[in-house]
């Protein structure tokens, strides 16, 4: 697929899941393939993906999308350490890293489903599978707004000082024992 894409000489390569249900071993030739492609001849990336940890690696940019709608755009590697949407903080929640044990054996997930693109609910498209949502976000649909130096987001509870995974993996947690 890499070769037919450059058959015609593109200056952009729109790579849509192309390491989806590879092995990590086939997925880390393939996004070396494309990443000497864009050093070597000059082309640009457009990477389409729902795995941040490949985004992380691989982009200098990420813009995170909800519902059609950009939620949160930054520098990757601060967008997948310190998201400031909790959508981009519960997709970076979901790759824990190596030795933390918390995140093996209580994995945090996204409750809920992802809303019907003809029927968005009134408000912020995320809030009713948001754990940060407040009255507020049920009527009002944040603008993308700069937050924070280079880090733009759509988010009413955005502060640049929270750690949203871990924000989001507290309210989960406390949900799950309210449960109990």
């Amino acid at each position: 697929m890499i070769a037919m894409a450059l058959a015609c000489r593109p200056q952009l390569i729109v790579a849509d899941e192309p390491t989806t249900a590879l092995d990590v071993m086939v997925q880390a030739q393939v996004l070396g393939v494309l990443t000497d492609l864009v050093r070597d001849l000059g082309l640009g990336l457009l990477l389409i993906s729902h795995d941040l940890s490949v985004l992380g690696t691989t982009c200098d940019r990420v813009l995170v999308m909800y519902a059609g709608r950009m939620v949160e755009e930054g520098p990757a590697v601060s967008l997948f350490d310190h998201p400031l949407h909790p959508y981009g903080g519960a997709l970076a929640a979901a790759f824990p890293r190596v030795g933390d044990l918390r995140a093996r054996y209580a994995p945090v997930g996204l409750p809920g489903d992802p809303p019907d693109a003809r029927a968005l609910p009134v408000g912020c498209a995320f809030h009713p599978r948001c754990a940060l949502a407040t009255d507020e976000c049920l009527a009002t649909d944040p603008p993308l707004e700069l937050k924070a130096p280079g880090r733009r987001v759509a988010c009413l509870h955005a502060d640049e000082s929270r750690d949203m995974k871990l924000l989001l993996a507290q309210r989960v947690a406390e949900a799950k024992d309210a449960a109990r």
